[in-house]
């Protein structure tokens, strides 16, 4: 059987009190795809913060290095996936006898591409609809994260604020890519985007590679 999302309110209520203890509910992103994203200016003096360091080597790097995909880290009965899907999508549905925990179907207004992408959950439609870590586990491995704990790597891999629900391919097609060798091809989202990313690195103390930070002043110059 399928509920529809009533009581959405309520709902949404219960998610932000559950965030509001892990000190997640006020980040950019806990209520909306694109979030609350930082000035242009903000975006830049951030930038300026971050140490600018050739890559580190891959060696060691694995996804289980970040935990299990996906973790119920705010312990609010739901998974990161479903969290984030009922975040940043509308008109959802969940699978009964779940609290509203598993989503069947969905809208997203794909951040990345402009796209009104529906989604299904299935083996061969969930994947229409993927969750982008915006700075890329495998990026931030080389850029300071394998020197981390194991706990810390785990907050980065399911913080709000480094996790979008985005188009399925477009994220396949970005991969472990920075700023310096992807950008969403929706010119419009490439501020709130590269904003996303710095923000993120302040956060975690990532460093970023001298092509990169090239690429984020670049993109700002667009805002």
């Amino acid at each position: 059987m399928v509920r529809s999302a009533l009581g959405r309110a309520a709902v949404a209520a219960a998610i932000t009190l559950t965030l509001a203890g892990c000190g997640l509910a006020n980040q950019p992103g806990a209520g909306s795809p694109a979030g609350k994203n930082p000035s242009t200016a903000e975006a830049l003096k951030g930038l300026q913060k971050l140490q600018v360091k050739g890559r580190a080597p891959m060696t060691g790097f694995d996804r289980d290095e970040f935990g299990p995909a996906w973790s119920d880290v705010d312990h609010n009965g739901c998974d990161t996936r479903n969290d984030i899907l009922k975040r940043d999508m509308k008109d959802e549905t969940f699978k009964s006898g779940t609290h509203d925990c598993i989503v069947l179907t969905g809208t997203l207004d794909d951040p990345y591409s402009g796209k009104t992408i529906k989604f299904e959950r299935g083996t061969k439609t969930s994947s229409a609809v993927q969750i982008d870590h915006v700075v890329a586990l495998a990026d931030a491995w080389q850029k300071g994260a394998q020197q981390w704990s194991a706990g810390k790597r785990k907050e980065l891999a399911n913080d709000p604020l480094n996790l979008l629900a985005v188009d399925g391919p477009l994220n396949s097609q970005k991969g472990a890519g920075d700023a310096a060798t992807w950008l969403p091809p929706r010119r419009a989202y490439w501020c709130p985007y590269v904003s996303r990313q710095i923000e993120v690195k302040v956060k975690y103390d990532l460093w970023v590679t001298s092509a990169e930070k090239d690429a984020m002043q670049n993109a700002l110059k667009s805002c």
